[in-house]
C-alpha cells in the first residue's frame, strides 16, 4: 500500500514538473519579447509654453490633439510633446541633439515668441533658427516651421525685422512653413487663457487643425523621398 502511494506521488510530481518544464521552454521570457510599434513615423513638436500646454491638461495640448487628428485620418503617426514653457529660440537649439534621440523623421519647430517678448535680437533668433534646421537637415529630419507674429508695441522697425525671420529661413532651407502658429486664436479671448497669449483646451483644436495640412504635406513629402 506504501509502496503503491509512493509510486503515485512520484509519477505526480514528475508530470508536473516536466508540464512546468515545458511551459516555461515554450514561453518566451519577458525581457525577450519584442513590443512592435504600431506607428509609421514619429513626429516630435519642439517649442516653447504654446507647445508644451501651458495650464492645460496633457491630451488637451495641440501635440495630443494632433496626433489623434492623424490617427483619425489613416496616418499612423505618434507625437511626442517636447515643447518647454519659457523657452527661448536659444534653448531649443541647446537641446536640438537631445531631441534627436527621440529619432523624429518630423520636427515641428515652434520656437521665438518668448524672443520677441524679450526684445531679443531678431538676428540671434534667425541664426538660432538657422543652425537647428541644419543640424535638422544634416540627420534626415523633415522639419515644419512655425511662424510666429509679435505684438505690436516693440516699435515698427523691430516688427518688420522680427515678422521676415521665419519666411526667410524657410525659404532658405526650403521647410514646410506654417505662416502663423496661432492662426484664428490669437486675440480671440474666448480661444485664450486670461493672460490673452495661452490657447485654451478650445484654442488648441484650432492650433491642430492650423498645423494639421502642414505635417500631412510633411508626410506625404517624406512618402515620395
Amino acid at each position: 500500500m506504501f509502496e503503491q502511494r509512493f509510486f503515485s506521488f512520484f509519477w505526480l510530481v514528475f508530470l508536473v514538473l516536466t508540464l512546468t518544464a515545458c511551459s516555461r521552454s515554450d514561453a518566451p521570457e519577458a525581457s525577450t519579447i519584442k513590443q512592435e510599434s504600431s506607428y509609421e513615423g514619429t513626429i516630435v513638436a519642439v517649442g516653447d509654453s504654446l507647445t508644451a500646454g501651458l495650464r492645460v491638461r496633457e491630451d488637451e495640448a495641440y501635440p495630443a490633439r494632433l496626433e489623434r487628428k492623424l490617427q483619425d485620418e489613416g496616418y499612423s503617426w505618434r507625437v511626442i510633446n517636447a515643447g518647454i514653457s519659457g523657452e527661448t529660440s536659444s534653448g531649443a537649439l541647446s537641446r536640438i541633439n537631445w531631441v534627436l534621440k527621440l529619432e523624429p523623421d518630423i520636427v515641428i519647430l515652434e520656437t521665438g515668441a518668448n524672443d520677441g517678448l524679450r526684445g531679443t535680437s531678431p538676428n540671434l533668433t534667425r541664426k538660432n533658427l538657422e543652425e537647428a534646421v541644419t543640424i535638422l537637415q544634416e540627420n534626415g529630419v523633415t522639419v515644419v516651421l512655425a511662424g510666429m507674429k509679435m505684438v505690436t508695441n516693440l516699435g515698427r522697425q523691430y516688427l518688420k525685422e522680427y515678422s521676415a525671420v521665419y519666411p526667410e529661413v524657410a525659404k532658405k532651407f526650403n521647410l514646410i512653413y506654417i505662416p502663423f502658429f496661432l492662426e484664428g486664436v490669437a486675440t480671440k479671448a474666448s480661444l485664450n487663457q486670461d493672460d490673452g497669449i495661452h490657447p485654451t483646451g478650445e484654442g488648441y483644436k484650432v492650433v491642430a487643425e492650423t498645423v494639421f495640412p502642414f505635417v500631412v504635406e510633411a508626410i506625404e513629402k517624406r512618402g515620395q523621398g
